[in-house]
Order: structure tokens, then C-alpha cells, then sequence
């Protein structure tokens, strides 16, 4: 067992450590931001620091690789959550990214930023610059939108964001059977109105998965200000009182300190960041003295406010041998599929799955979208996690059109369950203990119903698999909730941002009553956006980059006025 005491140490001692002026824990889609703009000044020395091995697999380059990903037990976290009593005490599959690029790196590959009054409500909670004109500039700041720019949309960014490119045809019937069923076609989510259906832009460039990696972080690798470590287990942040002055890893199994004259950034995500926190002694008194941590520093926001979107779907086998599934009828054009992936990077294996997108109104009463949709051309079920459940979705032929509550409000947290830094983090997301999230989750499974049932489905319309012609009364439709309901892999929340006694971020993201320590993640956002969460995090660490350079910048020119930097050199640190 290791030890866990965090007693201040000699200010000597990072003469003995290999010193950074960054580090950055966690190479997922906020670190690898954080990594290719900080070292963008030669003068300041980063190392990145990544638990999981190099991003070398081909699954991840190919989109439907997603599935090969979902199943790793090398670049998968493959968390489980606490038995949840809201849902027939089931422990619900976490699937976490690890590997460059994080979840980035295995997920679907959405774009979607969520909607503007998100971000007005983080400012109107006090969070001074995180209003939705403050950001839009970030998000365009990072793309680079193959239909080109527009108020909303920026070209020339790292992040690459281009239409599906064979989407699959029961994709195009989803479409018009929404419509049908009364919503509305939006081609941009993310530009005037959030409100509609389409397909999904994706993260992807030339028919391959554009992770956040391969956009921000291998262009810049050769830098020789910037040090990546990969297999490489944070352990503990490193304190000399209320300073953090650097970390301490496992590789090989050997136990190494690093030392930061600037900053301590934590990017491990909403899991592993506040994990951490704890493990070195920052956090709620009580949890930590559970497990025989000394208190270095008491924060009781810390793993609180968990928020996740739960998400159930409505399932269908398919009459006709159109979708992504394999059966006799379509082995050929199996070969024939992989066959233009590879010469052309087309066809079904640049899938991302959930090809059809929606953010809809569950009743007239909502003032903006409180449902999202994501439409599959295949029969899922338990997120293709191992081998039986990835043959049953990959076998025959059927569709699935996913439902979930965008804006829940229940609250969840992450704890400890040893002082073990090997031990995986306690999950508890304690969903639907908020009696509204039900009430959402039962018109939600309507919504998706009547999309389904709306008639462009009548010519490729099989058996309702999930929740089955049965399930009609509410009680039934709840009995299905707790039955079957899963996470659609959004958690956020547990560093959240603000000024109240529960945060543990400020506004520019530093810790509160710590110096040299910032939470830099989808962990800090104080409420769930209304979408997808990794083009968030990415603009989460664009902004977070900008604050820390400009901070970087204003010491610099006060260590001129004190005579020590001359002018051409503080003009060379100023971001553009």
C-alpha cells in the first residue's frame, strides 16, 4: 500500500526532480488542447502526462472501430458505477477513454456544443466570461467546419468537423419520419436554433476519426519543449502547503516525481480528476479521513454535483436488410464495405453509429430543448461492451432510436473507495433520485415512440424489441426505465466552477484557497449542457489555455518593469 502523507517538503527538492513549468495529468480532450497551446511558447517546458498507452490503434483511425474500442481492456477505463436503487440496483458500464485523446479518441464523434442558454446560465450563476457570445469565439477558435465559415462556425481550427459521408439510408427515414411526427429539420445544430432533427456533424477527416489527438496533439510532438508520457499513472499532486509544486507517477512500476514552477493542471475528467484531488489530500474532511488521507486541504465540492445523462432506447428489428447489420443477404457487401474503406475511406465503416441526431421539446410547456435523440441503423443493447453483446448487434438487421433527459437534476458523486491510487474511483450518479427525471424519461420513451412509428418506418418497420408492444402504461413504461436505462456517457460536474461553498474551481479554473492548481475538464461545468460534451471540453480548455498565457503574459511584463525580461521578450509570449 502506498503511503499518502503530504507533508510540505523542502523547497530543495525540485532540484533532484526533472522540473516542467506545466504538467498536465490526463492526455484526453482537454489535456491534449492544453498541451499543443501551452508549449506553443518555446520558452515554457510541458509534460503530459497519460495513464493509457500511444493512440496506435487502427480502431480508433476507423470510426466503426468504435465497437473494438468499447470492448478494450487496455484503452477502455471499463467503469462500473455503485448498484443504482433507481434502477433495479443495477452497476451500470462506464466506458472511459484511455489512450491520447481520451474518450475522444472511442466515442461517436458528435458535434454538438449544446445550447446558448447553457452557457448563459454558467454566467448568471457568476462565472464571469462563460456566457454564450464569450465562448462561441472558442468553439469557432477550434474548428475547422468543412461546410465552411459562418457566424457560428470557424475554418482553419485543429478540430475538423465534416457531414457523415455514407450515411446509412435508414438514417435519411429517421429524418423524415420526425419530420412527419412533428419536429423540424435543422441542418446545424450548433448555429441559430438548436431545435430540430438532422444527422450529426462529426469529428472525423477524410472517412477517419479525427480525435482530439490527432488534431491538437500529434502535429505538435516534435516540439522539443514538450514531453509526453504515456502508461503513466498519476499517483498524487505534489504540496508544499497550499502550493502545488509538481506530481508523482507510476511507470514500470517504478514510483517518479516531477516538479512544476508554474502549474499543476488536472485533466483526468469528471472521474479521475476529483479522484485525484482526493488522493492527494484536497477534498471533503470526511472522505478522506474514511481512508486514512491526511487532510491537506479541505474542499467539500470535491466529487460532488455529478450530473449524467441518462438515456433509454427504443429498438426495432428491420423488416429489410438495409442497415449496418450483417446477415447472409449481405456478406458481400461486408467485403465490399471494408474494401472502400480502405481504398477510399467511404462507405458503411465510417459510420459513427449514431448517424441521426435531434434535440426535441418533450411537451409544449419547455422553452428549450429538454430531449436528444441519436438514431442508430442497428439493434443495440448493453453498449456492445463484450463479445456477446457486440455479435448481437452486429447480427441481423434493426434500428434503434436512443431518448435522454438533457438537463437532469439529480446528483450524483465520486468518491473513494481506497487510498489505493490503483483502485478505480467509487461512481455513485445516484440517477432518478429527482422524481422529475422519471417524469422526463417516461414522455421521452413517448417522443421516440411516436418518431418510430410515424410512416417513412412502414416499409422497413419489424417487431418493437425494446420496450415491446406490452409496455404502453406509464407504470409499465417506468418498470422499463429502471430496467433498461443507461448512461449515454456525458458525466461532468465533480470540480464544478463558481463561488459558492460547494465549488471548487473559480472562474479561471484555479482551485480554491490552492495556488499552482487548476481542474482544466468536462468535471468543472457547475450544470450539464444541453448535448454532447466533448466539443464543450475542448472549448473549455481553448479558454483555459487563453487565461493561463494571458496570466503568463502580465507576469511577464511586470518582470520587465522590474527590469528583468526585456520587451522583445515579453512581446514573444503574447498570444494571438
Amino acid at each position: 500500500m502506498a503511503t499518502h502523507s503530504n507533508k510540505p517538503r523542502p523547497m530543495v527538492a525540485l532540484q533532484t526532480m526533472t522540473t516542467y513549468d506545466y504538467i498536465i495529468v490526463g492526455a484526453g480532450s482537454a489535456g491534449c488542447v492544453l498541451a499543443n497551446r501551452l508549449s506553443a511558447d518555446p520558452a515554457v517546458k510541458v509534460c503530459l502526462l497519460e495513464a493509457g498507452p500511444v493512440d496506435s490503434s487502427p480502431f480508433i483511425r476507423m470510426p466503426i472501430g468504435i465497437i473494438a474500442m468499447m470492448m478494450s481492456k487496455v484503452m477502455n477505463w471499463r467503469y462500473f458505477t455503485e448498484p443504482q436503487k433507481n434502477l433495479n440496483n443495477r452497476r451500470l458500464f462506464w466506458p472511459r477513454g484511455k489512450t491520447l485523446g481520451g474518450s475522444s479518441s472511442s466515442n461517436a464523434m458528435v458535434y454538438t456544443r449544446g445550447h446558448a442558454w447553457d452557457y448563459d446560465h454558467w454566467a448568471a450563476l457568476g462565472n464571469a466570461g462563460w456566457s454564450y457570445a464569450q465562448v462561441l469565439p472558442l468553439f469557432r477558435r477550434a474548428e475547422n467546419h468543412e461546410r465552411g465559415a459562418d457566424a457560428f462556425h470557424g475554418v482553419g481550427g485543429p478540430l475538423n468537423v465534416a457531414p457523415l459521408r455514407s450515411p446509412n439510408l435508414l438514417t435519411g427515414v429517421y429524418v423524415k419520419a420526425a419530420v412527419q411526427a412533428g419536429f423540424v429539420e435543422n441542418k446545424d445544430f450548433n448555429g441559430a436554433n438548436q431545435e430540430g432533427v438532422s444527422p450529426y456533424e462529426v469529428t472525423q477527416k477524410n472517412g477517419e476519426r479525427w480525435s482530439v489527438a490527432r488534431a491538437y496533439l500529434h502535429p505538435v510532438l516534435k516540439r522539443p519543449n514538450l514531453t509526453v508520457i504515456t502508461e503513466a499513472r498519476t499517483t498524487k499532486v505534489l504540496l508544499d502547503g497550499k502550493r502545488a509544486r509538481g506530481v508523482a507517477y507510476i511507470k514500470g512500476g517504478k514510483t517518479v516525481e516531477i516538479a512544476a514552477t508554474q502549474e499543476v493542471i488536472l485533466s483526468g475528467g469528471a472521474i479521475n480528476s476529483p479522484q485525484l484531488l482526493m488522493l492527494s489530500g484536497i477534498g471533503p474532511v470526511n472522505e478522506l479521513q474514511k481512508h486514512g488521507i491526511a487532510v491537506q486541504h479541505a474542499l467539500p465540492g470535491v466529487g460532488q454535483n455529478l450530473q449524467d445523462h441518462l438515456d433509454l432506447m427504443v429498438v426495432h428489428k428491420c423488416t429489410k436488410p438495409v442497415s449496418l447489420g450483417v446477415s447472409p443477404t449481405t456478406l458481400l457487401a461486408q467485403v465490399k464495405h471494408l474494401f472502400n474503406y480502405i481504398f477510399n475511406r467511404k462507405g458503411a465503416l465510417t459510420t459513427n453509429g449514431a448517424e441521426g441526431g435531434g434535440f426535441v421539446k418533450s411537451d409544449a410547456s419547455q422553452t428549450i430543448p429538454d430531449l436528444q435523440f441519436h438514431f442508430a441503423a442497428v439493434h443495440l443493447e448493453d453498449h456492445a461492451r463484450n463479445l456477446k453483446s457486440a455479435l448481437s448487434t452486429m447480427f441481423g438487421h434493426g434500428y434503434t432510436l436512443h431518448v435522454c433527459d438533457l438537463r437532469p437534476k439529480s446528483r450524483g458523486y465520486i468518491g473513494l473507495k481506497s487510498a489505493d491510487p490503483a483502485a478505480d474511483a467509487l461512481i455513485e450518479p445516484n440517477y432518478l433520485s429527482h422524481p422529475d427525471d422519471m417524469k422526463t424519461m417516461v414522455k421521452g420513451v413517448k417522443v421516440a415512440r411516436s418518431v418510430l412509428a410515424a410512416q417513412a418506418f412502414d416499409a422497413y418497420r419489424g417487431v418493437e424489441m425494446f420496450p415491446g408492444r406490452h409496455v404502453q402504461t406509464d407504470a409499465q413504461i417506468e418498470a422499463f426505465v429502471r430496467e433498461k436505462a443507461a448512461t449515454i456517457y456525458h458525466p461532468v460536474g465533480t470540480c464544478k466552477m463558481g463561488h459558492d461553498a460547494m465549488a471548487v474551481v473559480d472562474d479561471t479554473l484555479k482551485v480554491h484557497g490552492m495556488q499552482g492548481l487548476r481542474v482544466v475538464d468536462a468535471s468543472i461545468m457547475p450544470t450539464l449542457v444541453g448535448g454532447n460534451t466533448n466539443a464543450p471540453t475542448v472549448m473549455i480548455a481553448e479558454k483555459a489555455s487563453s487565461m493561463i498565457l494571458a496570466s503568463r503574459s502580465v507576469e511577464r511584463v511586470v518582470a520587465m518593469q522590474a527590469g528583468v525580461l526585456h520587451a522583445h521578450e515579453v512581446q514573444d509570449s503574447i498570444p494571438a
